[in-house]
């Protein structure tokens, strides 16, 4: 992928969010205005949550939309926003919640570099205490690769 899927500009150190459903929009939000994703899109992220959980382990969530929702996708792109205060995702604590569009299969490219990073406690460590969205982003460099 020759384009960045997360950008600066799509970072949020600290979400607005206190549920699940905010969480989800506060991530649409952020793909709508980075122009990877139509209104259309949210609707889609809630659906898919309510027949699997994208609740991920490692304090994280990837919420996305169903296959249905193809053309409400414009562009490959991540949100990525940081909760101090856990959101409760069907009985989990989430402490990120990164928002996931992927046009063609790239999500599943993405999806697979997200699990990466996330597998590893010791980034999970560095993303919680990171004091910059730049830090951010340097942890997460892996998924523009």
């Amino acid at each position: 992928m020759t384009a960045q899927v997360l950008q600066l500009s799509q970072i949020r150190t600290e979400g607005e969010a206190t549920t699940k459903t905010e969480a989800m929009r506060e991530a649409h939000s952020i793909l709508m205005e980075a122009g990877a994703v139509t209104a259309a899109y949210l609707p889609a992220m809630l659906e898919r949550e309510e027949s699997v959980s994208t609740y991920m382990g490692n304090f994280l969530a990837i919420p996305h939309g169903t296959n249905e929702s193809k053309e409400a996708i414009l562009s490959s792109a991540l949100s990525f926003v940081r909760y101090s205060q856990p959101i409760d995702w069907d009985g989990n604590p989430v402490h990120f919640v990164v928002g996931i569009a992927g046009i063609e299969n790239q999500h599943l490219d993405i999806l697979s570099k997200i699990a990466i990073v996330f597998s590893d406690e010791d980034e999970v460590d560095a993303l919680l205490k990171a004091a910059s969205a730049e830090e951010i982003l340097d942890i997460l460099s892996e998924v523009n690769a």
